[in-house]
């Protein structure tokens, strides 16, 4: 039948329609399912005769007909429905059902004198053509009106009965059980898979009549979301085969992380059903355009997860990248075949699954002889020993040689047990329970199966498919909930070959509601511990905060905190406090060196050595003024205001000392009064002088009457008057704003902030300064005018002429002092001082 027309007629949309509408057109239906079962067979009757096959079964008599869907072959070419035969999940499989009919119908305590029978199917690994095979199932329930049939001699034909399926085991593709289940869903037909996995058969309302034995993909994709969690990676790719399986585990993947957080997908691709030539090249090309993305995450069936390997080896990624597989995978050696290299480190999980011994020692005993109910099976035999039979219609290898019938199966060779052979038996035995619990509840006085049971109801046979808990084949429980499902437990394997003589699959944790990860026995490429990453961004160094990528919370660009910024946080950076500098790393902030001028430094060497040649020297005038005090030359040069003048021309010298001394209050308070003192004293005592000089010419133009007060007890007291303002001036100063020190952190504040230092200073300002010496310099103003007035004076009196000298240059001086103080940014202290850290730096977050 035609894929189109098929999709069409099982579409979900034309199977969901409620019960009731369904029972309320009984006789629209019934005509419909004759008009469909006509339609079905008249076609595949056509494809049959077109290719010259008949569809082949295998039929196991007994008193109750189980069907049976398995993958015998895989998907043929274009045209072709089946290809080659598959051993694991095709006769591996098909065998284990067998083998458990054997085992429960040689059981006397489970459905006693009932024989199991069974009709069993080839999928093709296809679901139109299972869903064409199904079909056989419900021949017996439709009803045929051949009334209008006659034999040539006019008699009715005697048309056998067909046998009549009660429930179905399988289908092993979650895309085959859907097609499947749809139809045996209209006729009541109970299903256990033992493979399908795709969480949208967990939909009671569309899939009542579907059981697994295996847990869904939502429980799968929740192991694989804390498998990447617990390695670290946050920056993963998603592949999958189109259909059930592979979409809809990606999706609760997807959905589970979303849900979870901190994982981000780079690419979620979907590889077609069918492939065109180029198609897995494309892949690894969509793949590496996030080559950070190392993480693949693969929900696909084994032909494709085989040629994708294929497609990376080609490509010369061999190690990149690091694939988690699932169930599809799990423990399989077909799909890595001759791909070891490749899939080495992968991580693949399974459901939690043992080897049953006895069906080793059941299957590893067939033979060509013994087993001839399993047609399959010859076809099996040439393919695993590679020699012929020499079957009709087959051709072989000229050079391959005869099979002799001879061979046997080794455990240890040809055969190594596939994981689901352990869920086909346990599906077989949960139905076969299912109806014992029901004939003890419909037949508890019968032997065999009495009228109750027969036909068996499909409706009543699930509620018992349901009810089921018993222990399977592997000691685990078995049972099913509300939504026929398993519950989830899962092993989780990796592929290792470090150890050379035994390469394989080694289990690393299990996960049952929550995942138990051994790390430490995780081993990668080149036997390498350390979980590769798989990021899309790597940690940002310290000091640097993260830039996020719109759209993409795992990505981001990582930006350097500068300037005299630290990092508050992994996204924020924030300036530090004003008396603080960041780290070197920059992750915190730690104090600004405090600095003061240094005793060794050349900007105060040069001060101080001038200074002391300074007080030297007016030591030595003061000793010479001391030593010849009462001579003439010494009371004429007016002695009393000389030994004032140079008292204050001492303290100009020394304030040096206190200017390069350490600030403190003691030194600051001295300071303030020195600084303006020494000079407001040399100048009061030359005012006086030259205010005393002026006055005394002055009176003499006028009269010879001597000036008053130019006594020198008088000019003492004017010279100390004078002083007094300053000092006053200063002690209200004092008082207003008591001396102190400061540390200015902006004078020193460079770009770069490891250049960057406190200042230790006193707290006065440049205003304050020139405050300061406001009074001095009125006095020296006042002083510079009386020098004026005074240069008249005669020329034998030799003393007012250098003071007039001194008070022009000093006025000079002083004039071009003052704007260039206030002109320029930075004194001789900013500049050039010697740096001294007044504390270590310490560490602050």
């Amino acid at each position: 039948m035609p894929e189109s027309l098929l999709d069409i007629i099982m579409s979900p949309e034309a199977l969901s329609c409620p019960l009731s509408l369904r029972l309320g057109v009984s006789l629209i239906y019934r005509s419909w399912l004759q008009l469909f079962w006509v339609l079905l067979v008249g076609i595949s009757s056509v494809s049959e005769a077109q290719q010259g096959v008949q569809p082949q079964s295998i039929k196991i008599e007994g008193d109750i007909t189980l069907g049976g869907l398995f993958p015998v072959h895989s998907r043929g070419p274009a045209g072709v429905p089946c290809g080659e035969i598959k051993r694991e999940k095709g006769i591996h499989r098909l065998e284990a059902m067998l083998y458990a009919l054997d085992q429960i119908n040689s059981d006397p305590d489970l459905l006693p004198n009932i024989t199991l029978g069974a009709r069993i199917l080839d999928t093709c690994s296809r679901d139109t053509y299972a869903l064409e095979q199904s079909l056989t199932f419900v021949q017996a329930l439709i009803q045929k009106d051949n009334s209008d049939v006659r034999c040539s001699n006019g008699e009715p034909p005697i048309i056998p009965k067909p046998e009549r399926v009660v429930g179905v085991i399988g289908a092993s593709g979650s895309s085959v059980s859907i097609m499947v289940a749809n139809v045996l869903r209209l006729f009541a037909i109970p299903q256990i898979s033992y493979a399908s996995t795709a969480p949208e058969l967990s939909d009671n309302s569309r899939y009542e009549f579907f059981s697994r034995v295996v847990p869904p993909d939502s429980y799968q994709a929740q192991a694989m979301v804390d498998i990447v969690k617990a390695m670290g990676w946050n920056y993963v790719s998603t592949l999958a085969s189109e259909g059930n399986y592979g979409e809809s585990g990606v999706d609760a993947f997807l959905q589970i992380s979303r849900e979870a957080g901190g994982l981000c997908i780079a690419q979620s691709i979907r590889i077609p059903r069918e492939p065109r030539p180029g198609e897995f090249e494309k892949v690894i090309k969509r793949l590496m355009e996030t080559s950070n993305a190392r993480g693949v995450i693969i929900f696909a069936n084994e032909d494709d997860i085989k040629r994708v390997l294929q497609a990376a080896k080609k490509a010369n990624l061999t190690g990149h990248f690091l694939f988690v597989g699932s169930d599809s995978w799990g423990a399989k050696s077909s799909p890595i075949e001759n791909q070891e290299e490749v899939a080495e480190g992968a991580v693949t999980i399974l459901p939690k699954r043992a080897s049953i011994d006895g069906f080793d020692q059941y299957f590893t005993s067939r033979s060509l002889e013994n087993n001839r109910r399993n047609i399959w099976f010859a076809e099996f035999w040439e393919d695993d020993f590679k020699c012929k039979l020499t079957r009709p219609g087959i051709k072989y290898d000229p050079g391959r040689r005869k099979c002799t019938g001879e061979e046997r199966i080794s455990r240890d060779s040809q055969y190594e047990q596939e994981g689901k052979v352990q869920f086909v038996i346990d599906a077989v035995y949960a139905m076969a329970h299912a109806l014992h619990n029901m004939h003890l509840d419909l037949c508890p006085s019968s032997t065999g199966v009495c009228e109750k049971m027969d036909p068996v109801e499909g409706r009543m046979l699930l509620h018992y498919i349901h009810s089921v808990n018993f222990n399977g084949s592997a000691g685990t429980g078995v049972m099913f909930n509300e939504n026929g499902d398993a519950p989830g437990r899962y092993d989780i394997f990796q592929y290792q070959m470090s150890n050379i003589s035994n390469p394989g699959y080694k289990v690393i944790g299990q996960w049952t509601n929550h995942l138990r990860l051994n790390v430490e026995e995780m081993q990668w490429s080149g036997g390498e511990r350390k979980i590769p990453e798989s990021v899309c961004s790597f940690p940002c160094e310290p000091g640097e905060r993260k830039k996020m990528v719109k759209g993409v919370p795992c990505c981001w660009h990582c930006e350097l905190c500068d300037g005299y910024q630290y990092q508050l946080d992994e996204f924020t950076c924030d300036m530090c406090p004003f008396d603080m500098r960041p780290l070197k790393n920059r992750t915190g902030c730690r104090p600004t060196p405090i600095i003061k001028l240094e005793w060794s430094s050349p900007w105060a060497i040069i001060p101080v050595f001038l200074a002391i040649l300074g007080i030297f020297a007016t030591t030595g005038v003061i000793g010479t003024f001391i030593r010849f005090n009462d001579t003439p030359i010494v009371r004429a040069s007016g002695r009393e205001l000389s030994y004032v003048l140079l008292t204050g021309i001492f303290l100009i010298y020394l304030i040096t000392f206190l200017m390069i001394a350490e600030p403190s209050v003691a030194v600051c308070a001295f300071r303030r009064l020195l600084l303006g003192l020494g000079m407001c004293i040399s100048y009061s005592a030359m005012l006086t002088k030259t205010n005393r000089i002026y006055r005394i010419f002055e009176q003499g133009k006028k009269s010879v009457t001597p000036p008053k007060f130019i006594s020198p007890t008088s000019q003492l007291i004017i010279t100390f008057i004078l002083i007094s303002v300053q000092v006053l001036g200063v002690f209200v100063w004092f008082g207003v704003v008591p001396p102190h020190t400061n540390i200015d952190y902006e004078e020193l504040k460079p770009p770069n902030p490891e250049f960057a230092r406190g200042i230790l200073k006193c707290d006065m300002s440049d205003l304050s300064l020139i405050y300061c010496l406001s009074y001095s310099i009125l006095l020296m103003v006042t002083c510079t005018v009386y020098a004026i007035k005074s240069r008249g004076v005669p020329e034998t009196f030799n003393e007012a002429k250098p003071i007039g000298f001194t008070m022009y240059t000093t006025c000079i001086i002083w004039l071009a002092f003052v704007p260039i103080f206030f002109g320029t940014s930075q004194s001789t202290e900013k500049g050039g001082v010697a740096l001294h850290q007044k504390s270590p730096p310490t560490n602050h977050r």
